[in-house]
């Protein structure tokens, strides 16, 4: 198979084809770049747990515009380990009841919020409330209504609001999206896209804890497929209906184990997502009128590969997670795009909400409605 070179993604990027352009083109009222002389933002993660910890601080120490300046978390005995280990000093340092205090740091802009689901809209809100630009990984909340709540406290506040959407900056994903946008296969027949990973041998972990999750692998990983259907397309669904299924109930006590859903879009394209916390699936794969293409493995951390009815792609990879954080201080810094606002995140739980609404109805269609301001074209 031929071989595909790495092509200009960012300027197609630059022009809007971006994950932004797939959500609402409400603004979100934020602080004028031009005040600040800072070249490069601090970063205060909250919540210090695996992703933190082998993901995002390692590559907060590759970025290019920003930087680990702080820590919020509910351990102390971590306090010293990550102090020592990023010569983060003692006045960055903050815990779950002393985090309001991080108002007044100056060394710090953007507080990322990694903890569980439940724990989003909470500190989220009160990052904004501290005046601090907000990164709040998925899903956004556990319902619609803590996410209108964020979008609230962050425009009320004038601070931006991004979600930990990492594929958006790399370039396998980027790539598809030029597909979509310039046609290059023609128009999308059929798309498909599987997330999913297997719980093993661990029933105590948060993620299965319906209180803190709000839910399983639909909150989890589903979230990576109904991302990938949508940019797939370059549209958002106008309805869902949905399956669950359970195999280990045991095992999986409280939350989802197994989902599969179906979409129907405005143009008349045809879709499918499945997600588990019980099965081992990771690829996108889409069926155009003048051929095809495919991610396999789509969303894990690295390394992406894909490949199209014309060839394989090739490109350079980089941590995602660098390649998105750099990516949100530029939003700051430089005003370029957000690419994966908070109106995108509320999009993906309008959707997550009315799966589920079918499931609890026999797997009846639900038609979706993102609102004004909200969804493609809103």
């Amino acid at each position: 198979m031929n071989k595909l070179s790495r092509r200009k993604f960012s300027t197609t990027l630059a022009k809007g084809i971006g994950g932004a352009a797939l959500v609402a083109s409400t603004p979100i009222h934020c602080i004028v770049p031009g005040k600040s002389d800072k070249k490069k933002l601090g970063i205060a993660l909250v919540g210090l747990g695996s992703y933190s910890t082998y993901q995002l601080a390692p590559a907060l120490q590759d970025t290019q515009h920003c930087y680990l300046a702080g820590i919020v978390t509910g351990t102390s005995s971590k306090e010293k380990v990550w102090a020592n280990r990023y010569g983060i000093p003692k006045e960055n340092i903050y815990n779950y009841s002393n985090f309001d205090e991080i108002a007044s740091n100056d060394t710090i802009d953007v507080v990322y919020v990694v903890l569980p689901n439940s724990m989003h809209a909470e500190f989220s809100i009160r990052a904004a409330q501290a005046g601090k630009h907000v990164i709040c990984e998925k899903p956004m909340a556990i319902n619609v209504a803590e996410c209108d709540e964020i979008i609230t406290a962050c425009n009320r506040a004038g601070v931006k609001l991004g979600m930990g959407y990492r594929l958006h900056s790399e370039q396998y994903t980027q790539a598809i999206k030029e597909y979509v946008a310039n046609k290059t296969f023609g128009a999308i027949n059929y798309i498909s896209a599987d997330a999913a990973y297997r719980s093993m041998s661990n029933p105590g972990q948060w993620r299965l804890n319906k209180k803190l999750s709000g839910g399983g692998a639909l909150m989890n990983m589903g979230v990576y497929a109904i991302q990938s259907v949508i940019y797939g397309t370059g549209e958002n669904p106008i309805s869902v209906s949905a399956q669950e299924f359970s195999t280990r109930p045991e095992y999986f006590k409280e939350t989802d184990e197994t989902i599969t859903a179906q979409f129907e879009f405005q143009s008349g394209a045809v879709g499918s997502i499945m997600t588990s916390h019980n099965v081992r699936a990771n690829r996108l794969f889409a069926s155009c009128q003048r051929g095809w293409f495919e991610l396999d493995p789509a969303s894990t951390y690295i390394p992406l590969a894909g490949r199209t009815s014309r060839g394989e792609l090739n490109f350079t990879q980089e941590s995602q997670q660098k390649l998105q954080m750099d990516d949100f201080a530029k939003h700051i810094l430089l005003e370029t795009p957000n690419l994966a606002p908070g109106e995108m995140g509320r999009r993906d739980m309008v959707i997550v909400e009315a799966i589920y609404e079918s499931i609890s109805k026999g797997g009846q269609k639900i038609p979706l409605n993102f609102e004004a301001g909200y969804g493609f074209g809103g």
